[in-house]
């Protein structure tokens, strides 16, 4: 978790907090059409924006996270290239 950007660890404090969240989209099913993170039933990731300092909009950063309850996820990973590659965060 100290590895990741200041931006993303605020997110992370925030999904286990169950917001509140700076973007609409946050919280939005995340289909891992990708299928770079592990199968699973559609539902079960959800998908959280990163801040980007300097972006007009929502960036390329994300925290997709898995598990039946989101304020206590299964997993999280964390990508900077919009879904090209994720990195777990370790808990």
């Amino acid at each position: 978790m100290s590895s990741l950007p200041v931006e993303a660890q605020t997110a992370q404090r925030l999904i286990h907090a169950g917001g509140p969240f700076p973007y609409s989209k946050d919280g939005i099913v995340f289909g891992n059409r990708e299928r770079l993170l592990p199968r699973h039933p559609r539902g079960y990731y959800r998908e959280y924006t990163v801040r980007t300092p300097g972006s007009r909009d929502r960036g390329a950063r994300r925290i997709v996270c898995g598990g039946q309850q989101a304020t206590a996820p299964d997993a999280c990973y964390y990508t900077d290239d919009h879904y090209a590659s994720f990195r777990l965060i370790a808990q």
